[in-house]
């Protein structure tokens, strides 16, 4: 019985670090995820939200789950969440594991009251996808945003839709519309993305390496994203 015991106990020292628990210490980013994935789960089983050809079209979406106006006035003016982008070196493929990310700017504070409010960004070409990755972005300077269009059949072909790198949404009490977020700033959560996946971690690796595996608590977004849009649509 004490060799088996010996024989396990030295089992166990050989059995690699990944396979460890999740720490501690990253359960804010754990329920970032969990509550991103209930956001996009929300909407998407909404038929009338989101236009199906700017979802087939997006190369990432970024969630930010229920920001506060307080947060903008008194909390240090920025959402957190997460943006997920579609794998393959041209954004074509299946979603991919998600980067933590924060939206900034005192006009977000203007657009939204007292109930917690919802952000979604459709990124729609590679340019603004590749902008994203490295450094913060000033919405309507940097990239281009607009509010965009709703409703599954809602026409999408006009000059301001074709034209931007962005389409921003709000949901808040249930009424899901078009939202301008120019002057607003998205940058990568450089502290949450290490704390996460670890100390080398960076939004442009999580997204461009396929060696980040999305976390058990991000796995319903790329699933319900997977199930909208298989696969991109040119």
């Amino acid at each position: 019985m004490k060799r088996w015991m010996v024989a396990l106990c030295s089992l166990s020292l050989l059995i690699p670090a990944t396979f460890a628990k999740p720490r501690a210490d990253t359960k804010d980013e754990a329920d970032r995820l969990r509550n991103a994935g209930k956001v996009i789960q929300e909407i998407l089983d909404v038929p009338d939200d989101i236009p199906q050809d700017l979802l087939d079209k997006a190369r990432c979406v970024v969630v930010m789950p229920s920001v506060l106006k307080a947060a903008f006035i008194v909390g240090g003016s920025y959402g957190r969440g997460v943006m997920v982008c579609r794998q393959g070196h041209d954004y074509t493929g299946h979603w991919g594991a998600p980067a933590m990310y924060a939206l900034e700017g005192g006009s977000i504070g203007l657009q939204i009251g007292g109930e917690a409010t919802d952000f979604v960004i459709l990124v729609m070409n590679n340019r603004g996808a590749d902008s994203l990755l490295h450094s913060k972005v000033k919405l309507g300077g940097d990239a281009s945003v607009a509010a965009g269009p709703v409703g599954r059949t809602a026409s999408a072909d006009t000059d301001a839709f074709a034209r931007a790198e962005m389409l921003s949404y709000s949901r808040a009490r249930g009424a899901f519309a078009g939202i301008s977020l120019e002057g607003s700033t998205l940058r990568p959560d450089d502290d949450a993305n290490r704390k996460l996946y670890g100390k080398d971690a960076t939004a442009a690796k999580i997204i461009g390496e396929s060696s980040f595996e999305t976390p058990l608590e991000g796995k319903p977004i790329d699933a319900r994203l997977d199930k909208a849009t298989p696969s991109r649509k040119s």
